[in-house]
């Protein structure tokens, strides 16, 4: 009995010694109660986390070349160059970082913006300044002019403005991500620069649109993946109409106009021009980017499909009208897949811009419908770990992924039950940053982690980058929604 009194005496003692030091503790003392801070907060504060720890990471020298892979566990970077479309991942991020902290300070977080608004701003002048290692110049015959363009090749010259970009050394899809991320920045930083390229790069992709016509005189359509392929993409189309909405109303109230290219759909070969408002133009294009691929690609079970492909011959060709050289139209008759998430992320997007400019319900059917159809299509559920639901993340697929969320995003003011669908993609961001953050960095597999050998734990750039996407456009999301 004196035992078990001394035992309670002993425990009484250690549980008055606990509370006094927690009473007395900085986490709980009245006077300095522990600072909560919002999702939305908690979210961009990570995006920024795991920007500043990438561009550490990755890019080297007042040039900023980019390491395509780095290794946190071993710190080793790759010498393998990232594309441009690794690179402008990091512009994505960065833009997406400045729009979370305007939505901060809109919604009373003035110190968060204040603190690191001008750091990111820089940060992205500098990342568009050396964008230009990826810039050169060639001409181009197209299917209504000849015309030099200075554009974006795939990879990183060894100065500005001296990469190779004839032939297959670009690509449309790789601009058009450009001109997508271009209009961003114009957005929150309202630098003309900024839509001005923007605007040069949307004119080079429409001049890559097929405008030979049909025995029955309608327009070809679509936009091969670029000016040295014949076959005609999701990637190549459905990036760009979000862009084209955006511009069209940048210019809904003004009177700027721009000159159209087309073909005479009588005789089906005369070279013609016009004068139209800028407005009218890009709304017009956008809805026939957008018509030809749910026309061209959209399958039975609601995805999109990845091309069209079967074109004979394999390059392009060219014939000559009234003496000028042009480039022939195409008909590429087969299908091909496999469905891939960001080909239903853009046209998600692209329904959602298209929705809100014209108020027309067939779009808004259409973002439901594809809402749905490509979460069953897409995410698994309890596959790689209960209760949560997994994207495939091989290949390219984890970036590729991140524009669908950013799809659901977009239509979630219109379709309150996207909501479910982004909610997974918070759910596996924290479970990965609360998991397994190391170094400031995520692994490739959210809900696994890392490799227990560390010369395994190589990590993509453009992978890094779209996690911190994700969690900003996640942040601005939770403000607005």
């Amino acid at each position: 009995m004196i035992q078990i009194r001394m035992m309670i005496t002993i425990w009484s003692l250690f549980l008055l010694l606990t509370t006094a030091c927690t009473e007395n503790s900085p986490d709980t003392d009245p006077k300095n109660p522990p600072v909560e801070i919002s999702l939305s907060e908690q979210n961009l504060l990570r995006a920024m986390e795991l920007t500043d720890s990438a561009v550490s990471a990755h890019f080297t020298g007042a040039g900023m070349a980019m390491a395509r892979y780095y290794n946190p566990y071993t710190e080793v970077r790759s010498n393998e160059t990232g594309s441009v479309w690794m690179y402008t991942a990091a512009i994505e991020a960065v833009n997406a970082v400045l729009h979370g902290l305007q939505a901060q300070k809109e919604h009373g977080n003035a110190k968060l913006y204040d603190e690191n608004f001008d750091k990111y701003t820089e940060l992205l002048a500098q990342l568009y300044d050396n964008l230009d290692y990826y810039q050169g110049t060639f001409e181009l015959v197209s299917y209504t002019q000849t015309k030099e363009w200075s554009v974006y090749g795939v990879n990183r010259g060894n100065a500005k403005g001296t990469a190779k970009v004839e032939g297959i050394e670009n690509v449309y899809d790789d601009q058009m991500w450009l001109v997508r991320e271009l209009l961003e920045s114009y957005k929150i930083t309202g630098e003309t620069a900024y839509l001005e390229k923007a605007e040069y790069l949307t004119a080079y992709v429409l001049d890559g649109w097929d405008t030979t016509r049909n025995p029955d005189g309608t327009e070809r359509g679509g936009i091969t993946w670029g000016p040295g392929y014949v076959t005609k993409h999701a990637c190549s189309n459905g990036p760009m109409v979000s862009p084209l909405v955006w511009l069209h109303e940048i210019y809904k109230d003004k009177s700027d106009e721009i000159t159209y290219r087309y073909i005479d759909a009588e005789d089906k070969q005369t070279r013609k021009t016009m004068q139209m408002s800028k407005s009218e133009y890009y709304a017009d294009f956008a809805k026939k980017v957008y018509d030809w691929q749910k026309d061209q690609l959209l399958r039975s079970d609601g995805v999109y499909d990845d091309m069209r492909g079967g074109c004979s011959p394999g390059n392009p060709q060219t014939e000559t009208i009234d003496g000028t050289v042009y480039r022939k139209g195409i008909s590429c008759q087969d299908r091909v897949g496999p469905a891939i998430s960001y080909n239903s992320g853009t046209m998600l997007s692209g329904a959602a811009d298209l929705y809100r400019a014209t108020n027309e319900n067939t779009y808004l059917q259409d973002a439901k419908d594809l809402s749905d159809d490509s979460f069953e299509y897409f995410a698994k559920l309890n596959q790689t770990h209960d209760g949560y639901y997994s994207y495939d993340i091989s290949g390219f697929n984890n970036w590729f992924n991140g524009v669908l969320m950013r799809g659901y995003v977009d239509v979630h003011p219109a379709y309150g039950s996207a909501a479910d669908y982004i909610n997974t993609f918070q759910k596996n961001l924290d479970y990965g940053y609360e998991n397994f953050l190391y170094e400031g960095f995520l692994p490739t597999n959210l809900l696994v982690g890392w490799s227990l050998t560390d010369n395994n734990n190589r990590t993509e750039g453009m992978f890094n980058f779209a996690f911190a996407a994700e969690y900003a456009v996640l942040s601005r999301y939770e403000l607005t929604k």
